[in-house]
């Protein structure tokens, strides 16, 4: 049938069918259009959108005789904002019934016969498959011990009862354990910024809610682009507009991004149009400014000497004080690296040991982020003139090299303000967001004690015996979310083995330097087994050793929560379904289970019962969770209802019981304050190994990097442009990129400023190359004075795909007719966190 056709077809059904929905009732469609049989009424089944945007947005899925018929989402309520607004699907969730029936969907359990990368496989049965994979899994911990076998991060499934994580973590524990990650791809130059700045790393997304925007008279957001990443109907970006729109203190509005974001698109006063990687030294003089004005000392100093750390020298000479007696030996030791000399103060000001470097002014920025000088002043004017300012980091400023140092930079500009915990004022910190709480299945005990950082698996693949604490950032479990315990001596002492895949496309897809991590990966004596479980053929899928079909969530019996970034409203989806699985898919916690039958585990992994009667113990719970949500008695009536949502009860101002009483709430930090001076990044930067290059600073300071706007040698190798990737509204992640219809709405092309384009003698629309030496991308250009000048800017996500005829580009690479920019990306993991530091890339462009 014809889009046009079956769209005409959907409304009129959907105009004579009548649905009371999650607050007034249960029932199913059951009303008969006019001259239509009855056994062609549809089903209605509530399910979710379960991608990694942090909404997991409602659906109603619409379908007749095990087959979708139509998607809607939550049109349940009046809409009343912050009394029952609707959560409403953006253009992703509403093309679901376009990628559950993709053309690339894994419909059966296959064996790869091929070169691995080839994706060349062969259908097995379900019970080959067990049977094989849990003697592969028994015998791989046998050899080389259960941290060999390593658990990937995938977010495409990470929700409810048959999350990856607890059906696959479950699995492996009862194989004796395995390998796991710590932080993610997104957050992980923003977690260590935080720890070291206010102690605890979910203090990173603890920031004053949304809503206190409405007591603001300011707003400086660097990297803030909630209407692009967050575009749910209940997501942050629907908050960030109602907030202004509520607020009566003629707030105004700076945002600083290399790229005009549609969370610009006029709410903004001010784009500041930064180079990427920067923010920091436009950071620094603005405090500069602060200072040399005086404001500092009349204003902010005496919350700087109550409740933060090195400011100045009689900061840190009190805190090496302190520090010294302190009856925990670990903490203790930090005594040692802290170094007065090294303050903030004189940092900023060019004096003492810094005298040679100078200060830090607006002249001296404007060379660096290319923002004018007399901008850079009135924004400090702004900030120093501001009650109540509300400043924000998005997490895309720490996908730097170095970035958890830009991030370090925006926490200190906050604490500068000495503001922090009064109502309309942020610690620079993501914003909170309310949630509804969710029981799930647990995965049990893992002995392996160590965890690695999430971006550096491929290297462990190929020298994992050799990573520490202190050359590779490995950590101890038992040192959660802080920086109290000793991780130095943490080592892993295998290479990587195995890898478990599910859900996630990080394999290679999302991972940096798209053509060296295939050529790790095709060895298959480095890592011996490779296992993708998934529900479409991604460019990761074709790495698989064993493929095995999951069903996706709309076939799928569940639960999920609203994720992590819904907002002021927290709610619940009880998932039931009317589909067939495609072909032979099952759920990960069927997969899973064979296996462990498999194993001689069934019974441990299953406990007598089906993923059903899960739900139905897990809904238990969950209802015991929520004693302030009037939820039926079973988790089959719940599923009738669909969706459960509650409010936040009161907003939440960053830092405020920490303000109120210091001594009674320390900081979780070495020192328990606010810490300008990071006393563990200090003692980091003395005793950890660090690649050449490559810098540690106790204080947040902008630093030159390999690929950044200063690195003369990537200019002198050809390479002058920067590109920066950024989150497209057709797809969240790679999630999505096998939709036509999202393809057709949200073009694939790397965007240029005209002026660099006419240099180049290029038209918007022309097909050119991106490339540098890693690898060459195809793809149209898009000319825009949206984008910094001396810039690149491309969406993320797109499916590495090289040429099939063997094309070569210009660094000499087949070229990647799929234009992933992490074709272009580089493998270094960022100082600090060991992270991803994807956004930071030197190129070049041609006519194709």
């Amino acid at each position: 049938m014809e889009r046009r056709n079956f769209l005409k077809m959907s409304a009129a059904i959907g105009a004579a069918a009548t649905i009371t929905g999650c607050e007034d009732s249960a029932k199913e469609i059951n009303v008969i259009p006019p001259g239509v049989p009855e056994s062609s009424l549809e089903q209605l089944n509530w399910s979710a959108c379960l991608v990694n945007c942090g909404s997991n947005c409602p659906i109603k899925v619409f379908s007749k005789d095990g087959v979708i018929t139509r998607i809607e989402t939550d049109h349940e309520t009046t809409d009343e904002y912050g009394v029952n607004h609707q959560a409403r699907a953006c253009p992703r969730g509403r093309s679901l019934r376009q990628r559950t029936y993709a053309t690339d969907r894994l419909r059966s359990p296959m064996k790869r016969v091929g070169k691995r990368g080839e994706a060349k496989f062969v259908p097995i049965s379900w019970e080959q498959a067990y049977s094989e994979i849990g003697s592969k899994l028994q015998a791989i911990k046998d050899n080389y011990g259960p941290e060999s076998i390593y658990m990937h991060y995938g977010t495409g499934a990470y929700y409810g009862f048959s999350s990856n994580t607890a059906t696959w973590g479950r699995l492996l524990n009862l194989n004796g354990g395995f390998l796991d990650h710590h932080w993610d791809y997104s957050w992980a130059g923003v977690y260590p910024a935080c720890m070291a700045t206010y102690g605890d790393q979910w203090d990173s997304i603890g920031g004053s809610s949304l809503s206190e925007i409405v007591n603001s008279d300011l707003f400086v957001g660097f990297g803030f682009n909630p209407n692009e990443t967050r575009m749910s109907g209940s997501g942050e970006g629907y908050d960030f507009v109602k907030s202004l729109e509520n607020n009566k203190k003629n707030i105004k509005v700076w945002m600083v991004e290399p790229r005009y974001t549609d969370s610009m698109r006029g709410n903004e006063d001010e784009w500041l149009a930064i180079r990427p990687g920067t923010d920091a030294a436009l950071i620094e003089a603005v405090i500069y400014q602060m200072i040399n004005s005086g404001w500092v000392d009349q204003n902010a100093k005496p919350f700087l000497d109550k409740y933060a750390v090195g400011y100045d020298k009689a900061s840190l000479v009190n805190t090496k004080a302190s520090v010294t007696l302190n009856a925990d030996p670990f903490i203790a030791s930090h005594a040692e690296f802290i170094d007065p000399d090294q303050n903030y103060h004189d940092y900023i000001m060019g004096q003492g040991i810094f005298e040679q470097d100078g200060a830090k002014t607006p002249d001296w920025a404007a060379v660096v982020c290319g923002v004018p000088a007399y901008k850079i002043e009135q924004l400090a004017t702004a900030m120093m003139a501001a009650e109540a300012p509300y400043i924000s980091a998005g997490a895309g400023i720490s996908r730097h090299a170095n970035g958890d140092q830009a991030t370090r930079a925006v926490y200190t500009l906050a604490i500068m303000t000495g503001k922090i915990g009064r109502a309309g004022v942020n610690s620079g910190a993501m914003p909170s967001s309310y949630s509804f709480g969710v029981a799930g299945m647990q995965a049990g005990s893992n002995p392996v004690d160590v965890t690695i950082p999430v971006f550096t698996w491929s290297d462990a693949v190929v020298r994992g015996e050799d990573f520490s604490g202190t050359s590779d950032g490995v950590r101890f479990k038992s040192s959660g979310s802080q920086e109290r315990v000793d991780n130095n001596p943490a080592k892993l002492g295998t290479n990587i083995k195995a890898i478990i895949n599910c859900a996630g496309n990080a394999l290679l897809n999302q991972h940096s330097d798209s053509n060296g991590t295939a050529q790790i990966l095709q060895d298959d004596s480095k890592c011996e087994l490779i296992i993708v479980s998934d529900c479409w053929m991604t460019s990761s899928a074709k790495f698989a050793d064993y493929l095995l079909p999951d069903s996706t969530w709309l076939e799928s019996v569940d639960y999920a929560n609203d994720s992590y970034a819904s907002g002021q409203m927290a709610y619940a989806t009880f998932m039931s379904t009317s589909l067939k699985p495609l072909g032979e898919s099952q759920s990960m916690y069927e997969i899973c289970a064979g296996i462990a039958n498999a194993m001689g585990n069934g019974a441990a992994y299953t406990e007598g019962l089906t993923g059903e009667q899960w739900c139905e113990k897990l809904y238990q719970e969950t209802k015991s969770m929520n004693a302030d949500v009037d939820m039926p008695d079973t988790y089959q009536e719940a599923q009738k209802v669909g969706v459960f949502r509650k409010y936040m009860s009161s907003p939440v101002i960053a830092f405020q019981s920490y303000i109120q009483d210091p001594i009674a709430n320390p900081r979780p930090t070495i020192s328990g304050k606010f810490e300008i001076f990071s006393l563990s990044l200090a003692r980091k930067a003395a005793t950890w190994s660090l690649p050449t290059g490559d810098e540690i600073t106790p204080l947040p300071q902008y630093v030159v990097t390999w690929d950044g706007y200063q690195d003369q040698q990537a200019i002198d190798a050809g390479y002058p442009l920067q590109l920066c990737g950024y989150h497209t509204k057709g797809r969240t992640h790679s999630s999505y990129h096998n939709v036509p219809w999202l393809r057709e709405a949200v073009e694939d092309a790397v965007w240029m400023n005209p002026k660099d384009a006419s240099a180049r003698g290029l038209s918007d629309g022309d097909m050119v190359h991106v490339y540098n030496g890693r690898g060459t991308i195809e793809m149209p250009i898009k000319l825009t004075p949206r984008v910094t000048p001396g810039v690149c800017a491309l969406g993320q996500g797109a499916w590495y795909k090289p040429d099939a005829s063997g094309k070569v580009g210009p660094s000499g690479h087949v070229v990647d007719i799929g234009g992933c920019i992490n074709t272009l990306t580089k493998y270094h993991p960022s100082p600090i966190s060991k992270g991803n530091p994807q956004h930071t890339n030197r190129v070049q462009v041609v006519k194709a």
